[in-house]
């Protein structure tokens, strides 16, 4: 939710509410998906109509983390008609006391159950300058660009799954014990402890690439797709494997490892899915040299 402030707001607007975030403990939320825009921005259609000297918001953002206890949104809408794409998407601050706005329903889901998930919904929601963060039309630029800086939070969140599941796997093969000896011993498990190494440190070395450049203000979008896709898939295969080592017991809530898959299968949907991240690395290749 920060970060679109971070990227294109006014010193002004960053003042009052970036401020919130370190004087207080609050949360705010980050609204771009829909329910028929998720991998697809640019086909938002929650619209902005433009009357007088006020902006007058209308639609529905889904899957957005913490939206029940935000005090605040970034928020994309559309002024103009659908048909534009890209163009018209504007951002915009939206307090969550502001008449128009209430929040659905907490989601279900599989993963990542600590995480608040829900929809959040916006009736005829009035705005001022004040709240338009950018220039109008400029707000996919600007989801765009906070895309590539938080894609490497979720490489992050992925060599944490990985870690975990390493060291779980490492800890049971060394104490489970079948055909009078240790798995551990058996090279069908070693070689499966290996993989999970070998995609735990690419991960964490492509994450910290990503997050370094963050850092240094020549972010490429191509390294953190890299950081994002690479990882959110190895977490996936290393979490899988991590159940396949402790067998029945890796099916049941006894242990670990069941969490640590369910939790994994979320990075490669959200921010950019696994199939999204390979369509920019490919468009950034091709486009090298031209």
């Amino acid at each position: 939710a920060a970060m679109p402030l971070m990227l294109a707001g006014t010193e002004e607007q960053k003042k009052k509410w970036l401020t919130t975030l370190t004087e207080a403990p609050i949360f705010a939320a980050y609204a771009c998906s829909e329910p028929d825009a998720g991998s697809d921005v640019a086909g938002m259609r929650t619209t902005v109509r433009k009357v007088g000297d006020e902006y007058v918001m209308t639609g529905q953002k889904r899957w957005i983390t913490n939206a029940r206890y935000a005090n605040w949104y970034t928020v994309f809408g559309r002024i103009g008609d659908v048909k534009d794409r890209h163009k018209g998407i504007t951002c915009f601050v939206v307090p969550r006391d502001a008449p128009g706005v209430s929040v659905g329903k907490k989601e279900d889901k599989l993963g990542q159950r600590a995480s608040d998930t829900s929809d959040v919904i916006l009736e005829d929601v009035k705005l001022t300058k004040a709240n338009l963060v950018g220039e109008e039309g400029q707000g996919f630029k600007v989801a765009m660009k906070t895309f590539d800086r938080s894609r490497p939070w979720i490489a992050a969140g992925a060599t944490g799954i990985m870690r975990r599941a390493l060291d779980e796997c490492r800890r049971y093969a060394l104490e489970r014990k079948a055909f009078g000896q240790p798995i551990a011993q058996f090279q069908a498990v070693q070689f499966m402890l290996a993989e999970m190494a070998m995609k735990y440190e690419a991960t964490r070395l492509l994450m910290l690439k990503a997050s370094w450049n963050i850092g240094q203000g020549k972010l490429d979008a191509i390294e953190s797709s890299y950081a994002k896709a690479f990882g959110a898939d190895s977490a996936m295969a290393v979490a899988t494997d991590a159940v396949q080592i402790f067998g029945g017991y890796g099916y049941t809530k006894e242990y670990p490892v069941e969490k640590l898959m369910r939790d994994a299968k979320l990075l490669q949907i959200y921010e950019g899915t696994s199939q999204i991240q390979r369509m920019v690395i490919a468009r950034n290749l091709l486009a090298q040299g031209q």
